[in-house]
């Protein structure tokens, strides 16, 4: 983008749609710890009082669903009969079964485990190696989950949502024009003592300075009232957060969501090895900026094409680069499952924050070991190069 304003939104592990990603996740998770070839693609419905898991699960793993659901959101937070929606008292319905042969004999043969296309996005636009709008936004709800957690304040709720709109002049982030906060809460608070909260302890202390403009506005909980929030408010169902998910909008989405899927669904693993492939382009100096496409037929290991876009910002040209990432990244499902080792109990955390930008060691996508080689394939020399990032 070079001039203008540009939004991005983020929510928190209390959101509908977050709850039921983080049991789909939740779900994998047990599976995998118990047989990590599991083959998982389970679904989630969450409304007042309810939760469905629909879906196809082939595994030797025994697993109390209904156990696993009721732990899942009483980590999320949702105890007590006044949210309407609470671990002790919410009803579980199972519609699971197994696989689909017919999609098991081509994964079998370590084909993919679909037909689809990917998308992986990385910039220098923050330290997160992600565009400004995403990386702020969920930086707002960690602050917030984080407040919540800790018990900073009594009266915060599991729901909560927030949005950041960023000015451009030139390519570069100048200011943000309006953040958005809702936060889900109890009935003992009033409204402007959430707002001067949320500014003073979550805004101000995660935005820089700097961006913080005096023409900035700020919307705080905008329709007054946020009691009645999660499922008890919204229906959640998986899959629906794929934007939060990813890129906030900047980056391109292949549509498919990563939650509930294990990792022979390349839908999510070569979602995560595009992410690995585009930071390591930028990490390496390649370009500032950089989207990568990975597009596989089901049953067939090979991705049927590899693209990158450096948007005008490649030190090399971007056909080449391309070449180098056939070269240097392995692309069949077996060879990214193994090369990011995705057939690990790491999923749940994936489900809420943010599936990339994320300083965690499970991350294995986000890692930028692979910078210098791909810069000396790239002939831009063997030395370090440190990403000059516009936002620190």
């Amino acid at each position: 983008m070079a001039s203008g304003l540009f939004t991005s939104e983020s929510v928190s592990m209390g959101h509908p749609d977050k709850v039921a990603d983080q049991i789909s996740d939740g779900v994998l998770d047990a599976l995998l710890e118990q047989d990590p070839q599991s083959r998982v693609a389970c679904e989630t419905l969450c409304t007042t009082d309810l939760v469905v898991l629909a879906g196809e699960i082939t595994t030797r793993a025994e697993v109390d669903h209904v156990k696993l659901v009721r732990n899942i959101v009483r980590d999320i937070g949702y105890v007590g009969d006044e949210m309407g929606f609470s671990a002790d008292s919410l009803r579980v319905f199972l519609a699971l079964h197994s696989q689909s042969g017919d999609i098991a004999m081509g994964v079998d043969r370590d084909g993919a485990g679909d037909q689809g296309l990917m998308f992986g996005f990385a910039c220098n636009q923050t330290l997160e190696y992600m565009p400004v709008p995403i990386a702020f936004a969920h930086r707002i709800i960690n602050r917030l989950t984080d407040c919540r957690r800790k018990g900073d304040v009594k009266w915060l709720r599991p729901d909560s949502k927030s949005q950041v709109t960023v000015e451009y002049e030139g390519g570069r982030p100048v200011g943000l024009s309006a953040v958005v906060v809702s936060t889900q809460h109890d009935e003992s608070v009033d409204q402007k003592q959430i707002a001067d909260y949320v500014i003073r302890e979550v805004i101000d202390k995660t935005i820089p300075k700097n961006l913080l403009t005096a023409h900035t506005k700020y919307h705080v909980n905008p329709t007054g009232r946020f009691v009645i929030g999660g499922p008890h408010g919204d229906t959640g169902l998986t899959g629906r957060k794929i934007i939060v998910d990813s890129y906030g909008g900047w980056g391109r989405h292949g549509g498919g969501a990563f939650s509930g899927k294990d990792p022979t669904k390349v839908d999510r693993s070569a979602a995560y090895m595009a992410r690995l492939i585009a930071k390591s382009v930028v990490a390496a100096g390649i370009a500032d900026e950089c989207e990568v496409q990975l597009a596989y037929a089901i049953g067939v290991a090979d991705p049927v094409s590899v693209r990158v876009d450096s948007f005008g910002t490649g030190r090399i040209p971007d056909y080449r680069t391309a070449s180098l990432v056939r070269e240097l990244f392995p692309l069949t499902p077996r060879g990214i499952i193994n090369d990011l080792q995705l057939r690990r109990p790491i999923f749940r955390k994936t489900a809420a924050g943010g599936h990339f930008g994320r300083n965690d060691p499970d991350f294995t996508w986000e890692s930028t070991a692979r910078a210098a080689d791909l810069r000396k394939a790239a002939g831009l020399g063997s030395s370090a190069y440190q990403p000059q990032f516009v936002v620190t």
